[in-house]
Parts: C-alpha cells; sequence; structure tokens
C-alpha cells in the first residue's frame, strides 16, 4: 500500500500530488449536502462540466470567493455548468450546522458538501480552500487549482482561469492553462 501511494503521488501534477490533468476525476457519493440531502457526482451526469471547489466557512480567501462563485453558478447554470462546494475541515467553525447557517446567510446557489471523512479531499489532492477542479463532459480533470489570479479583489483579475477552462471546453477546444498553484488557507487533516 505504501508503495502504491508513492508511486501515484509520483504522477501528480506540478502542484498537485495526487492528480493530474487528464485523470479521471475521484467520484463522491452519499456526502450530506446543508440542505439535508445527500449527494453524489453522479447526481451532475447531465452537465456538461462540473466545477469542484474545496471550501471552508472559516477561511478568508474561500470567503472571500463566495460572491464571485455565486456569480458564476449564475452566469453558467442555464449553459449545462454545475458548481458544486465541499468542505473537509476539521474546524469548529465550519461544523454541519455552521455550514448550514453560512449558505443561509449567504444565500449559496449551489450545492454545499460535507465530507467529514477527509476522504474526498485527499482523493482530489485538495490542499488549501479554496482549491478548484473543473471536470470535462466525461468527467477528467480539464484544470486544476486556483479560481482566478486575483485572491484579493474581483476587480483586479487579469487569468480567470476557471471561466477560461470552461468556456474552452464548452466550445470543444484545449484548455490554455490546465493548472495553477492554488491559494488560501491549508486543509489540515487528520493523521
Amino acid at each position: 500500500m505504501l508503495f502504491l501511494s508513492a508511486a501515484t503521488a509520483s504522477w501528480g501534477g506540478k502542484f498537485n500530488a495526487r492528480l493530474n490533468v487528464g485523470d479521471a476525476a475521484p467520484p463522491w457519493k452519499g456526502l450530506r449536502a446543508v440542505d439535508g440531502t445527500t449527494r453524489s457526482l453522479d447526481d451532475h451526469r447531465d452537465a456538461s462540466v462540473v466545477v469542484v471547489a474545496f471550501l471552508c466557512n472559516h477561511c478568508p480567501v474561500a470567503s472571500g470567493y463566495e460572491a464571485r462563485f455565486k456569480q458564476f453558478v449564475e452566469d453558467y447554470r442555464e449553459r449545462g455548468v454545475a458548481f458544486v462546494g465541499i468542505s473537509v475541515s476539521r474546524f469548529p467553525a465550519d461544523s454541519f450546522e455552521k455550514m448550514q447557517q453560512r449558505a443561509a446567510e449567504r444565500q449559496f446557489n449551489f450545492p454545499y458538501l460535507q465530507d467529514p471523512t477527509q476522504e474526498i479531499g485527499r482523493q482530489y489532492g485538495a490542499t488549501c480552500t479554496p482549491h478548484l477542479f473543473v471536470l470535462d463532459r466525461d468527467r477528467k480533470i480539464a484544470y486544476m487549482g486556483a479560481f482566478d489570479d486575483s485572491p484579493q479583489s474581483a476587480e483586479k483579475v487579469q487569468e480567470a482561469y476557471v471561466k477560461d477552462a470552461v468556456e474552452a471546453i464548452l466550445a470543444g477546444r484545449r484548455v490554455e492553462i490546465r493548472e495553477t498553484r492554488q491559494r488560501g488557507c491549508d486543509i489540515d487533516y487528520s493523521p
């Protein structure tokens, strides 16, 4: 098993020790959503693109992106793009009840799921919040990294990495920037 995990890590991307662009996206099922339902990746089988964002409540970088995520959902929902937020955080501020409060207060227009086992975050190689993954129609990783190049301000964005990847996939083009360094608060994985 140790050999297998070491071999897997050696094939990871530039900024991801677990996955590379082109790898099959790890599926999930049975994750509890803030609306009380349980969700799986397969729930989005009809979506042309799925964007997976590892998020949490306590991180100021992740919370600073919430309005941008909501606008992204508004802009792309009718074009067959799904957006899913997943929290693997163990901080008290990220408890399921606090996630429900946050989603209600901020009026999230996307599913916000909790994985208390942290397994899906490990499988994706998520290292911080936010860490985003764009999955193409075949549910392969088409892009992974930061949402854009300006964690501080939406007005200062020069490169909209996730939007550019989604636009390329929807147009049937190759994604040009396929991996960037993710920036945010480190995910605290249990040993």
